[in-house]
């Protein structure tokens, strides 16, 4: 049977109310009559909202199929959809997602076209139709339908002949491929094919490249929160602690990556608990974790463990976690690394460098660090130490209130470095923040892979200098405090607003459910059942959360579940994790607290 060309439908992006917030959006299509000509990126009168997730050479053209349009209707009990309701370009009769393939070409009228991946799964398919739960359901019942790539530019037009001109590589079907990234039971088999074909978008190559290397979340070291001992509290600078904590029984820690933290719970602190994180300073496999805490004159936890926290005390604490680690081992990575750090944000970074020292790497290696003068300056001493058993380290220091001369110094502070001596190559201390002048004579090498973390306003001024300089912006890794950048598709931007309790409309209606702590953002809320979904909650606590579907399809709202337990409506297409939690569609049975 050969396929058809039903209508061509076009739109240009708008804004649509949605929850309290703005998308801007494109998935409003219309029909339109007559020829209209294909082009690279879009068809004449045709536009996307969210470049991010829509549009581009290999998501020109959105494609899907009258008879899917009839099975919906069924499921739905609906009689009102038109041509372009599900936010596509070209409906087709014909063409079903289980016989279409990844790298088929297809000319329609005078244009040709290459398949390129399934639909995004979107929650403004689900916008579009009023039904929130499409975007799971266009997966569950195998109907995304997919994207075009477009080849040749032409003119089409409703009523044109779709006829094949080539038969993509590995047979592998649109329905398939969906089914591959979004649905369990995975064959690593079916992943190399995909990855074998030339024409898979590179969104969807990334996303099976990291399947196939295994790089899904790994299980924790344990699950919710541990009594871990106080082994010592020991004075770093006037204004920096740090704790060392060993197992109650003496047993030994599970090791941490360098770079990870450890979330706390201080009963001691306030009621309800409150929840905070602090970087690992330690060196990884150290019989001890040690972290490290600035005092914050309005921090409730920063001022209890500065003046009250005492050996021999219990606190409770999660498994160490982060994304933010030395990549590789002494064996598979080689090139130069640069760690910098400004203030407190040394500690991460300490642990890189433990680690670094104990694989005695032969790296190129750039130790930067900045504080406000010699008697704020962290970890002074022990990283001199470390870096003088490195043969291609260099240390500079950059100091933002003393009044001196730049030059080279003995160690971090100044003074002799222990045991009375002078160790290792001098540090060379500069005067005043880094600027691009003062980097550039460092002699970064464009290859280095930069590890950053400090405030904000640090990080982002050294890392526009790093780019600047030649460093690559994938190559350019950054722990910042707080909460992790935003991910949510389509919405208008708006000033940010720091994390607060919900805003009801009237008195009286504040949740008197389970306790849900967002561990990143410092907030404790009880739960209101008003509320569809975690996700829905942090939304109205203006707590930044990463989301796309909004059904449990696509996992990125995927977030570290603490503690707790949560239950799932609708059940997610993929389990997630065990210690993780899909917070799109799931609700508290208790008390939980997130890595948010």
């Amino acid at each position: 049977m050969t396929a058809t060309l039903v209508s061509v439908n076009v739109g240009m992006p708008r804004d649509v109310s949605w929850q309290g917030r703005t998308v801007h959006t494109g998935v409003w299509k219309r029909p339109v009559a007559g020829p209209r000509m294909v082009r690279r990126l879009n068809i004449d009168g045709d536009g996307q909202g969210d470049l991010q997730g829509h549009g581009g050479e290999q998501r020109a053209v959105l494609v899907y199929q009258i008879q899917s349009y009839a099975h919906w209707q069924e499921h739905f009990g609906r009689d009102d959809f038109t041509y372009g309701q599900f936010g596509e370009n070209f409906t087709v009769d014909g063409l079903p997602d289980d016989e279409v393939c990844i790298g088929d070409r297809y000319r329609i009228g005078e244009a040709e076209f290459e398949v390129t991946q399934p639909r995004v799964t979107c929650y403004r398919v689900g916008m579009r139709l009023g039904e929130p739960e499409l975007p799971a359901l266009l997966v569950a019942h195998h109907r995304p339908g997919f994207y075009l790539r477009v080849l040749t530019e032409g003119e089409v037009c409703a009523g044109d002949a779709i006829v094949k001109t080539r038969t993509g590589p590995q047979a592998f079907t649109v329905a398939g491929i969906d089914a591959l990234l979004y649905l369990p039971g995975r064959d690593p088999g079916d992943l190399r094919r995909a990855l074998a074909i030339p024409a898979l978008s590179p969104g969807w190559r990334q996303s099976f490249q990291e399947l196939a290397q295994g790089q899904a979340a790994h299980a924790e070291a344990w699950q919710g929160f541990r009594p871990l001992r106080v082994a010592a509290v020991v004075r770093e600078t006037p204004s920096v602690l740090s704790i060392h904590l060993q197992a109650p029984d003496g047993a030994p820690l599970p090791a941490a990556e360098a770079g990870q933290y450890l979330t706390f719970r201080i009963a001691a602190a306030g009621d309800p608990p409150p929840v905070r994180s602090y970087s690992l300073s330690s060196a990884p496999g150290a019989d001890r974790y040690r972290v490290s805490v600035k005092r914050e004159e309005y921090g409730l936890v920063s001022r209890y463990l500065h003046s009250d926290l005492r050996p021999g005390a219990i606190l409770e604490v999660a498994a160490p976690r982060g994304d933010f680690v030395l990549a590789g081992g002494p064996r598979t990575v080689t090139g130069p690394v640069v760690l910098a750090s400004a203030g407190v944000g040394a500690t991460p970074v300490m642990a890189m460098l433990h680690r670094l020292a104990a694989e005695h790497t032969g790296r190129p290696l750039w130790w930067i660090h900045v504080a406000r003068s010699r008697a704020e300056h962290l970890f002074a001493r022990e990283a001199h130490t470390l870096l003088a058993r490195l043969p291609g380290a260099r240390e500079h220091i950059f100091y933002t209130a003393e009044d001196h001369q730049d030059g080279p110094c003995e160690d971090g502070t100044g003074e002799d470095a222990p045991g009375g001596e002078a160790t290792g190559r001098p540090a060379v201390v500069h005067h005043g923040r880094p600027t691009l002048e003062s980097l550039a004579a460092l002699g970064l090498p464009a290859d280095a892979t930069a590890y950053l973390c400090g405030p904000a306003a640090f990080m982002t001024s050294l890392r526009a200098m790093l780019t600047r300089l030649g460093l690559p912006g994938d190559r350019i890794r950054t722990e910042l405090f707080g909460a992790r950048d935003a991910i949510t598709p389509g919405l208008t931007a708006r000033p940010a607003v720091a994390p607060h309790q919900p805003q009801y409309p009237s008195p009286g209606e504040p949740g008197t459910g389970p306790l849900i702590t967002f561990a990143r953002s410092g907030l404790t809320v009880a739960w209101s059942p008003r509320h569809r979904s975690l996700l829905d909650l942090a939304d109205a606590c203006d707590v930044p959360t990463r989301w796309s579907c909004r059904t449990g399809v696509c996992h990125t709202c995927l977030t570290p579940l603490l503690s707790g337990d949560v239950e799932y409506a609708p059940d997610p297409l993929e389990p997630p994790p065990a210690g993780q939690a899909l917070i799109c569609c799931s609700r508290p049975r208790h008390d939980v607290v997130l890595d948010l």
